[in-house]
């Protein structure tokens, strides 16, 4: 029997299935950089999976769609990754949060003062400059 494939739109996927998609194509791409991943069914201390390097490293890894930031995150050791067009990012959520309060709005925003977090909808040139050492290259 043979099968024909026909590519999806991410555009078309319902949320979960958003997640399920960015979480295969993210895992394909840490293979490249030396880690295997393993997905939680349910959030585990803020990570949605876990990335272990073949050194034995291990990061806990939140997956979002945007550039975000939360204070529920903090003082967690949590990496968060995300995809902004065709480039992959993956941060130290403490470590880049320390710049972004320090050198933008952020933390005089009514997002981050009283609903506990923040994502940028778009970045801008300043951010993708702070984030370039974070890029993930295929």
């Amino acid at each position: 029997m043979t099968r024909s494939f026909t590519k999806i739109r991410y555009e078309d996927l319902n949320s979960k299935q958003q997640e399920s998609y960015n979480f295969q194509k993210i895992s394909g791409l840490l293979a490249d950089y030396g880690f295997v991943t393993i997905r939680l069914s349910d959030d585990w201390q803020g990570a949605d999976f876990f990335a272990q390097h073949i050194n034995g490293e291990t990061l806990k890894v939140q997956l979002k769609g945007r550039l975000s930031f939360y204070k529920k995150y903090q003082s967690k050791d949590l990496w968060v990754c995300f995809r902004d067009e065709d480039d992959w990012y993956l941060y130290p959520h403490d470590e880049l949060l320390q710049k972004v309060l320090a050198k933008t709005n952020v933390k005089n925003t009514e997002s981050w003062s009283n609903g506990g977090g923040y994502s940028f909808p778009s970045l801008s040139q300043q951010l993708k400059g702070w984030l370039d050492v974070y890029r993930l290259t295929p």
